[in-house]
């Protein structure tokens, strides 16, 4: 098989319901800005599309009185017709049916909606076992419920080594909301690159959408009981537009030549189908576009909307710029950090200006007599290898009487942001550093992130520091904060660390270790390590059984060329017990200074609380795992991490079942979030959720997270080393609120980083072979988790050879029954049964065990093997037959792999599926 083509495929855009799907003039009633349309039809002419918005008054009204509701618009990329607001009472998410209802608005904008009819309301059919239309189809879920100091993205330079081990994607935060690491933005699996194949079982919007796929919307709801009925709603406001209003995607002209609008405007299709198609004027395009187009096939554009009238179905933008090649990691980066908003340009002369000129720079003499002198502590930091900003430092000192004096070391920020500075300003609006694969995008200049903030090594430094006595069980006898100075004797990786956890007893060869000052042995730190291990798995077991949960996922970390930068290989990021000793205690001081700062401010103390999941989405679950026999307890967040601890066993399948159904407890799991104390009147909704504490706040990370910062600010003024905050509660909870944007449009980034790259290794490295596990079956699709990579994928039957299928219900279990297509016609077409969670293990009467049966059944729980296209290897020939009998392994079948773009947009990957061997083999192969 010749390698692919693997340039971006154009396809257009799924039809709005209720309009038009010509580009051209005659769908949109008037040219853009100019209403005096000379085209003779008067399709749309006269009528609006989009209802005018509501008049701020009657909004602010209609909240007060509960007749309009407030939300954030979250559009499905998968089905980009349907959108969704949570309902304020935690029950099923309130539908929004289609372009028209939405009015405008995009993903994530603050809306205001209007509640349709009863007998508009959507109908959930409950034979068509499609519940998860509600979700984001995006990781809603807080990154927080996965472990803290997951090592970030903090990258040496590629001439450093030949190969750049990158560990982590993701900023690692804490793992207060009880979160592994995330991956599920790879739900779609793998980002951005496509070839053109059909379109036949293609996910987006130009698919036809059969009844038996979806609900519908029926107009006479009378007879139908309460359950079954989905409230519905249309956008009447945009409270704010959270959304960039900017796209990557690409261009074409407009389809009617002889028109006026092909004279003036070229046609911009956004990557992402929850964005409108866009006019954009011919002047803002390239010069020979029009003669050319074709030349610009592949090309990257970003594009900004400027307006969107009532009576238009595209908006109106302007072109920004043109960022390259589609697919290659640079313009896609681009891309991903202009749609999020990322403000990634160098930082300003009046900025730069705030830092220390006079370099080197030290600390002034005046500030030592301000602080406790802890330089000749055995101090050091645990970080990734490849980590140059270093937040957090630790230090363990054996006591007479046996306990403990445990330090957590945090970089002073707040000294060098002086409050109300352009340096302040610029970091609260950045509000956090973004991590990609490649590199970082910082909240602060360079100079404080990695030299002047950084607890380098052997270097003084300012810190502000939580001190305990504690017991070796982990009990807090005696607390302590104040501003210090340190002088870290060493900088240990991960790795470093481990090994000493790992050889209690035996004394790791210097050249294993990094250098480490004349002042301190290389056995006082591993002592050190081991004292802290000891009493950090006291810590954590101790927060579990007092109710905290976590949820564990899969991470990829990648391997890069140093000279091109390409990935040359990814792997399972291993969360080990160095990383959850710096862990507990990160989640210790967090946990210590939110108590300090709420005494000292009850009313302005910024903390971080963790919602209870969401309602209807738990008691799906709760429903799917009662279904399924799954005896789990989703009483609290305790009884929860207790249930996926003790349910499964510690096979390879228990195993991979359990993934499957963490994965699924993460669904309906809530962001955690920034809030002013102020604001809150009910001290119950302080309380975080995974953590199962009453209090939390964010202490340990101000180098990359300006709540820190601001936090740091707060314990300086409780502690009496300066004012109290200049802020009032109000405008406290806004920069709360726009830090828990900015860190939600990161963390998205971070993933789709993480997609981009996995895509490109794909493309260049494949195939990548990994057992899958089927997570459940719809009416007409069916959804398999890839163990070794983390990558979701829903793989749909209109997709695959079959001559039929059929989805029912057996008892309350749904069943989807697969009739392939067989190559011989006079053979009668194989049939396969996909049932949830109940894996049919080979017949005990199969004459040879090494020859693989078609199993009886396929489902969550039920191992698949799976590998991800690339170049070519094994069978490429056309599928053989599969018989219901005992078969060989190489019985292939086409199946389209859908990848997709960085923001939500399903392109086609060339796949097969190969089927006829226990457990049922899914192959992704080009």
């Amino acid at each position: 098989m010749s390698h692919p083509d693997y340039r971006m495929n154009l396809w257009p855009l799924g039809t709005p319901r209720g309009v038009s799907a010509v580009a051209g003039p005659h769908d949109i009633g008037a040219s853009p800005g100019d209403k005096k349309s000379k085209n003779k039809s008067t399709r749309g002419k006269k009528k609006s599309i989009f209802e005018t918005y509501m008049s701020k008054e009657d909004v602010s009204e209609g909240l007060k009185r509960g007749t309009l509701i407030q939300g954030v618009l979250r559009i499905n990329p998968k089905k980009f017709h349907e959108a969704f607001i949570p309902s304020p009472d935690g029950d099923r998410d309130i539908f929004i049916d289609g372009v028209v209802a939405r009015n405008r608005a995009l993903n994530g904008d603050l809306v205001v909606v209007k509640l349709l009819p009863e007998e508009q309301w959507k109908v959930v059919k409950p034979e068509s076992n499609d519940k998860e239309t509600e979700a984001a189809y995006e990781s809603d879920i807080p990154e927080e419920l996965c472990g803290h100091h997951l090592p970030q993205q903090s990258l040496k330079s590629y001439n450093d080594s030949p190969d750049v081990i990158v560990e982590a994607q993701f900023d690692g935060s804490d793992s207060e909301d009880g979160h592994g690491i995330t991956q599920n933005v790879l739900v779609d699996g793998v980002k951005k690159l496509s070839v053109c194949v059909s379109e036949k079982g293609r996910e987006d919007g130009d698919a036809p959408v059969t009844k038996d796929e979806t609900t519908c919307i029926s107009q006479d709801t009378r007879g139908l009981p309460e359950k079954s009925l989905q409230r519905s709603a249309k956008v009447v406001y945009i409270l704010e537009k959270k959304h960039s209003r900017a796209a990557t995607g690409f261009l074409k002209l407009l389809a009617d030549k002889n028109s006026e609008l092909f004279r003036k405007y070229a046609l911009f299709s956004p990557s992402d189908h929850r964005v409108p198609r866009i006019y954009v004027p011919l002047k803002d395009c390239p010069q020979d576009f029009v003669a050319r187009p074709k030349d610009y096939a592949n090309t990257l554009f970003i594009c900004r909307i400027v307006d969107w009238k009532e009576d238009c179905n595209f908006a109106l933008g302007q072109l920004a710029k043109s960022l390259g090649q589609a697919g290659e990691i640079e313009p896609e980066t681009e891309g991903i950090l202009t749609e999020y908003g990322v403000d990634f340009s160098d930082f300003s002369s009046e900025v730069l200006e705030c830092l220390p000129q006079g370099l080197p720079w030290t600390i002034p003499p005046e500030e030592f007599s301000k602080r406790r002198d802890l330089r000749k502590d055995c101090i050091f930091t645990i970080d990734p290898s490849t980590a140059r900003d270093l937040d957090d430092a630790l230090s363990c000192k054996p006591l007479a009487d046996g306990n403990f004096e445990v330090g957590v070391h945090i970089a002073d920020v707040s000294y060098f942001v002086p409050e109300g500075s352009d340096l302040d300003k610029v970091a609260a609006e950045r509000a956090t550093s973004v991590y990609l694969v490649q590199k970082v995008v910082p909240m602060l200049p360079r100079l404080l992130c990695e030299e002047l903030c950084s607890l380098n090594p052997m270097s003084d430094k300012l810190t502000f520091s939580v001190i305990w006595t504690l017991t070796p069980e982990g009990k807090i006898l005696d607390e302590w904060f104040g501003r210090t100075v340190i002088r870290s004797c060493t900088k240990l990786s991960y790795e470093h660390a481990q090994s000493m956890i790992e050889s209690p007893n035996e004394k790791i060869p210097a050249k294993e270790l990094p250098p480490i000052s004349p002042e301190h042995s290389s056995e006082e730190v591993h002592q050190a390590i081991l004292n802290l291990h000891g009493i950090a798995k006291q810590l954590r077991q101790q927060r579990f059984v007092d109710g905290a949960l976590r949820l564990d996922q899969l991470k990829l970390a990648f391997t890069l060329d140093h000279e091109t930068g390409l990935p040359q290989g990814c792997h399972i990021y291993e969360y080990r017990d160095s990383n959850k000793l710096v862990e507990e205690f990160m989640l210790l001081a967090n946990m210590a200074v939110a108590h300090k700062i709420h005494r000292a401010f009850p009313e302005q103390a910024l903390l971080r609380r963790h919602p209870p999941p969401q309602t209807r989405m738990l008691n799906d679950l709760v429903e799917f795992c009662d279904q399924m026999g799954l005896p789990v307890d989703f009483s609290s967040a305790g009884a929860l991490n207790k249930s996926l601890t003790q349910t499964f066993g510690d096979d390879k399948y228990s195993l991979a079942r359990k993934e499957v159904l963490t994965n699924m407890c993460s669904r309906p799991m809530q962001m955690a979030l920034y809030f002013c104390s102020g604001l809150l009147r009910d001290p119950a909704q302080f309380r975080h959720y995974a953590l199962n504490v009453p209090l939390y706040t964010h202490f340990t990370s101000p180098i990359r997270r300006f709540a820190d910062v601001l936090v740091h600010r707060l314990l300086a003024a409780a502690l009496g080393y300066r004012e109290r905050l200049d802020m009032a509660p109000d405008t406290l909870q806004k920069q709360a609120d726009h830090c828990n944007d900015r860190r939600m449009a990161s963390k998205r980034v971070q993933e789709l980083s993480t997609s981009l790259f996995f895509a490109v290794l794909v493309k260049e490295s494949g195939p990548l072979e990994s057992e899958a596990m089927v997570m459940g079956v719809l009416n007409q699709a069916f959804d398999v988790l890839v163990l070794r990579y983390g990558v979701q994928k829903r793989i749909y039957c209109n997709a695959l050879a079959l001559r039929s299928h059929h989805f029912q219900k057996v008892g309350k279990k749904p069943e989807l029954t697969l009739f392939w297509e067989p190559e011989d016609m006079e053979q009668e077409p194989a049939q396969q049964v996909r049932t949830p969670l109940c894996p049919s293990p080979p017949s005990p009467d199969d004459p040879s065990p090494a020859v693989p049966l078609i199993p009886s059944s396929v489902s969550p729980g039920l191992p698949q093997h799976c590998s991800l296209p690339g170049r070519v290897s094994g069978p490429t020939g056309p599928p053989s037959s599969p018989r219901p009998r005992p078969v060989g392994p190489a019985f292939w079948h086409h199946l389209p792999f859908f990848g997709g773009n960085h923001s939500g947009e399903r392109r086609a990957l060339p796949v097969l599926l190969m089927h006829g061997c226990w457990p049922s083999g899914v192959f992704l192969r080009t």
